[in-house]
């Protein structure tokens, strides 16, 4: 082209020599719009060009969705922008430090039988005579907070008679055990130490199906290990084979955990704590694709309630539920299948008295939509006795909305119920009113309340009892007492008055 327009001239004048005066204007008119064109041309490609740039540089700031259907079939196109693709540095690096390898000691006590005469006579343990020795295992765990709170699984610590914890910096600290929630598989404990890294919390309802999440933790030893892998489900419960209360709404990620994972952090991309693993599912015993951690939304009111009272304060709705299938959904001519049916309501219980009657689909806790039984004990899970919510039910095919007070659980120690009593083992106790105290001549005493199935009932107790002492510590209030049971390693002796007035005594196992 350069050169072309350059011989222009040139070729201007031989023209000139050869044709007419009438040929020689209608030449350079049409000289004059060839290069109009050319112009127009090269603008247009350069316009087209910034706008196509745009466009995309819109859509993939945007993260436009397009869909186009072309004989009857669907494709979609997504554009992600340069911080939606995964990128696990920023939070790796930040969560590494909090996180922590735990080491727990165990002292068994075993029966030993000699295997020969020789045992016998160089002075071997004899049959029946107990030997005690040294069980070792490990986890991990979670600083929460600078002055050395530390959250882990209370399968790693459960039976511990030894904490250790090491950080990444290999420094090496004694914990002590704050508290344990068995239900959910949640311990606190803590080291004597301060400024220590975190691991903020995060909101474990935002998380997303598909979501980048990273596991740390310190599996095999391998101290300081980090995985990633996506949010694969969230709600996940499993068999309950043992019988025990489980509160269970795993978030399930496909992230590489392994024996000595437990207790450590699972981030999302901002390094921000959105669970604690606690389990996988194997045949072998190791890593097979599925892994589970309980919600940073569960953890959260979970170990509060360990620092601020030393026992979870559970709120409980008192029903019995069951998940919608397609016959109860026939009957009741639901819309859809989420929400739970209602089996059974508990007389006098938090339900009950909020006018929840059985037959009823629960479908909303607080405005948080339930789906299934164990999002039912998520959401109850966050609340503490006491609290108020307003329930969300199908009856009738209308809607209607309830207000709740949650109560308590006679299952936790410490728990307050309504009256101000105060739940122990099953039975509830009180601090000894003036009168009472006048009555048997004390200055001091709690007295059981209520007795209900549990240790107290097993070990005799009766109801009107006067606790005076336990473990020989003189006691005044129920806190007392519970402070008193969380120092006792194996057993509890209680001393006391009977409603007779007799001395009297009973004791149980913890």
């Amino acid at each position: 082209m350069a050169y072309f327009l350059k011989m222009l001239p040139r070729l201007s004048a031989d023209v000139k020599m050869s044709l007419k005066p009438h040929r020689i204007d209608k030449f350079f008119k049409s000289r004059h719009i060839m290069k109009r064109g050319i112009l127009i041309t090269l603008l247009s490609a350069i316009v087209g060009g910034l706008t196509a740039y745009g466009v995309v540089r819109h859509m993939a700031g945007e993260n436009v969705q397009v869909i186009n259907t072309q004989d009857s079939a669907q494709f979609r196109t997504v554009n992600l922008s340069q911080d939606n693709y995964p990128d696990f540095t920023y939070a790796a690096e930040n969560a590494v430090d909090a996180v922590v390898y735990v080491k727990v000691s165990a002292t068994q006590t075993m029966q030993q039988t000699p295997n020969s005469i020789f045992d016998f006579f160089f002075g071997l343990p004899q049959q029946g005579a107990p030997q005690q020795r040294e069980r070792t295992g490990s986890g991990s765990g979670v600083i929460i907070r600078e002055d050395g709170y530390i959250v882990t699984n209370n399968h790693v610590i459960d039976g511990a008679t030894k904490i250790e914890v090491t950080m990444n910096n290999n420094q090496t600290y004694p914990a002590t055990l704050v508290g344990t929630d068995p239900a959910t598989d949640i311990a606190l404990i803590k080291v004597e130490a301060t400024g220590l890294p975190t691991v903020p919390f995060g909101d474990s309802d935002k998380l997303r199906l598909g979501e980048w999440v990273i596991a740390i933790g310190s599996p095999y030893d391998l101290r300081s290990t980090i995985t990633a892998g996506i949010v694969s489900a969230k709600g996940r419960s499993m068999p309950n084979y043992s019988g025990e209360f489980k509160i269970e709404s795993f978030i399930q990620t496909d992230a590489a955990v392994n024996p000595g994972n437990s207790g450590g952090a699972l981030v999302d991309k901002s390094g921000n704590l959105v669970g604690i693993n606690t389990a996988i599912i194997s045949q072998t015993g190791s890593y097979a694709g599925y892994s589970f951690a309980v919600p940073s939304n569960i953890v959260k009111k979970i170990v509060y309630d360990l620092m601020d009272f030393g026992s979870v304060k559970r709120a409980v709705l008192g029903i019995t539920m069951q998940p919608i299938d397609d016959k109860i959904a026939e009957e009741l001519k639901l819309s859809s299948r989420n929400g739970v049916y209602i089996v059974e309501v508990s007389k006098s219980g938090a339900a009950d008295k909020a006018g929840v009657q059985k037959g009823d689909v629960l479908i909303a806790i607080d405005s948080v939509k339930v789906t299934t039984p164990s999002s039912v004990q998520e959401a109850v899970s966050r609340f503490s006795p006491g609290d108020k919510a307003v329930l969300t039910v199908i009856r009738d095919g209308k809607e209607k909305q309830l207000d709740v007070i949650f109560k308590g659980t006679s299952q936790e120690n410490g728990t307050v119920t309504e009256d101000g009593l105060v739940a122990f083992y099953g039975s509830s106790i009180k601090a000894a009113d003036e009168e009472t105290l006048k009555k048997f001549g004390l200055k001091h005493g709690v007295e059981i309340v209520e007795l209900g199935p549990g240790k107290l009932k097993e070990a005799g107790a009766v109801e009107g009892f006067i606790i005076q002492y336990v473990n020989d510590q003189a006691v005044k209030t129920p806190q007392d007492i519970i402070d008193v049971v969380k120092k006792s390693k194996r057993a509890v002796f209680v001393e006391g008055i009977t409603p007779s007035g007799r001395t009297g005594y009973f004791g149980f196992g913890v």
